[in-house]
């Protein structure tokens, strides 16, 4: 997975704390991990990543 472009959530910290990065930029998979173990990740199909961030968005919390 080195080609992927991966981003923090904006609700993330920027001193290195509890941090989940998903890249974006992979084909038919949404590759994520914890920046404290960056060689580990699991990936998911975009439209499991979309069901799981919408249900996030519909409960209010971050």
């Amino acid at each position: 997975m080195s080609v992927a472009r991966r981003r923090k959530s904006r609700h993330s910290s920027g001193t290195g704390g509890n941090c989940v990065e998903v890249a974006d930029n992979i084909p038919r998979t949404v590759p994520i991990r914890d920046s404290k173990r960056p060689a580990t990740h699991i990936t998911v199909p975009p439209t499991a990543w979309a069901a799981f961030t919408s249900a996030l968005r519909a409960t209010g919390k971050p």
